[in-house]
């Protein structure tokens, strides 16, 4: 979702392969063992991390997003940090409790901690910083609507007003509904290419 909110965003075109990660075709192991999603590949490289592939759509269109200064960067860069390990550590424990074993209260509770000091950051505008959505927008915002699915009820019963109102704001924007197109997976030697956005 991140990397195809910048790409969307930068509306740079690419062939997208949609595949079902329970059934993963031997062409995306060859591409990235890893197995993965995304991967961005390019003529001289190739890029499965979301933040890779954003940082190199911004290379290419660094007037698709806000312009930091220099305190918002430095808060871009430790939130961005923040919430693509710790968060989604807990996170991952707290939506997969049984797969981990884990006590799926506790490591919402660290979610929370995480929302409630984002909650103090988030401005009056429509976005993080401002009315113009940034980098660090969309870095996060889809970690903050897992978090919300995996229980709506408890989600929107908290006092991070600020937080919840930000996802509701990005769910209801054309970026968003522009990029949850659902796509049928990808099959080998299949006639036509999907291209996107």
């Amino acid at each position: 979702m991140r990397a195809r909110m910048a790409l969307k965003l930068a509306n740079l075109k690419c062939e997208l392969r949609e595949v079902e990660l329970k059934n993963k075709p031997k062409e995306m192991l060859q591409v990235s063992p890893k197995g993965t999603v995304p991967i961005l590949v390019l003529d001289d490289v190739i890029l499965d991390e979301s933040n890779d592939i954003i940082q190199w759509v911004i290379s290419n269109n660094p007037n698709i997003l806000m312009n930091l200064d220099a305190e918002q960067a430095q808060q871009t860069s430790k939130l961005v940090d923040l919430f693509d390990t710790e968060f989604k550590h807990h996170l991952d424990r707290y939506k997969y409790h049984q797969r981990y074993g884990s006590n799926a209260t506790d490591h919402r509770e660290q979610c929370d901690e995480i929302l409630y000091m984002l909650d103090e950051e988030i401005s009056e505008y429509d976005w993080i910083f401002s009315d113009e959505i940034s980098l660090l927008d969309i870095s996060i915002l889809p970690f903050i609507r897992q978090f919300k699915i995996a229980d709506e009820s408890y989600f929107f019963s908290q006092n991070y007003q600020k937080v919840i109102n930000l996802l509701k704001q990005f769910e209801n924007s054309d970026l968003f509904e522009s990029i949850m197109s659902k796509y049928e997976p990808w099959q080998l030697n299949q006639a036509e290419k999907t291209i996107f956005p």
